[in-house]
């Protein structure tokens, strides 16, 4: 499903309407609502009204967080998405510590750490291995989560959480994979901007070429994912 908006102040109007409806629906059928944050400046507008006109529209104390990626960077690190996310969001609502899982733990190996995330997973999760919501971005790219044009990683079917040296940024990622992703009872993707408008319209209508366009495998058990995206990032649809 496609939704565009003119204004990015609609869209995340929409995007945090979407969130407490998800978060709402899960505590009602199984009192908890688990999801997966995305990084990037994409969820700021949403974080920001979760933390005000939102702030009392759903039980926090029932939610469970957890990330679809990051980069294996300690949480003070500017360039993490857990960091960011306790900045703009976590520290303003009252979720449990215990209740947030970050993708980073000093003094462990990243590819150590990525099973000991598989296994919080298999313990949080319904099933072990279905979110009620999965946020996800989309780079220029057209890559997703840690999933970046080229790399193994894409293919990966076993794992839940994989992480790898991904030698283009010097850096290790650990991420989710797209089998889990797609076990998601919801997915939403965010893209703003007309950098992303090109790699949007491969990844919905263009050919089928996930190495290039990874977003591409993300294809919900439970049907579309839900995009939401605005009228420069959807002008070549």
């Amino acid at each position: 499903m496609l939704n565009v908006f003119e204004e990015v102040t609609a869209l995340n109007e929409a995007v945090a309407s979407y969130f407490i409806e998800k978060a709402n629906e899960a505590i009602k059928k199984h009192n908890k609502f688990t999801v997966a944050l995305t990084g990037g400046s994409s969820p700021a507008g949403m974080y920001s009204l979760l933390t005000t006109v939102y702030k009392d529209a759903v039980d926090w104390s029932k939610v469970y967080v957890f990330w679809c990626d990051e980069r294996w960077v300690p949480i003070d690190d500017e360039r993490s998405n857990a960091g960011n996310a306790y900045t703009d969001f976590l520290n303003k609502v009252a979720i449990p510590e215990s209740q947030i899982y970050p993708m980073w733990k000093e003094g462990v190996a990243p590819e150590e750490y990525a099973d000991t995330y598989a296994a919080i997973l298999e313990e949080v999760l319904a099933n072990g291995k279905t979110f009620d919501l999965i946020f996800l971005g989309m780079g220029d790219d057209g890559h997703t989560a840690s999933l970046f044009p080229g790399e193994a990683v894409i293919e990966e079917q076993e794992k839940k959480v994989v992480a790898y040296f991904l030698k283009p940024q010097d850096m290790y990622r650990i991420t989710l994979t797209a089998p889990l992703i797609n076990s998601a009872a919801n997915v939403a993707f965010l893209a703003f901007g007309a950098k992303k408008a090109p790699a949007l319209y491969e990844v919905l209508k263009g050919e089928p070429n996930v190495k290039t366009y990874p977003a591409q495998i993300i294809k919900p058990d439970t049907g579309s994912a839900v995009w939401f995206v605005d009228a420069a990032a959807a002008e070549k649809l």
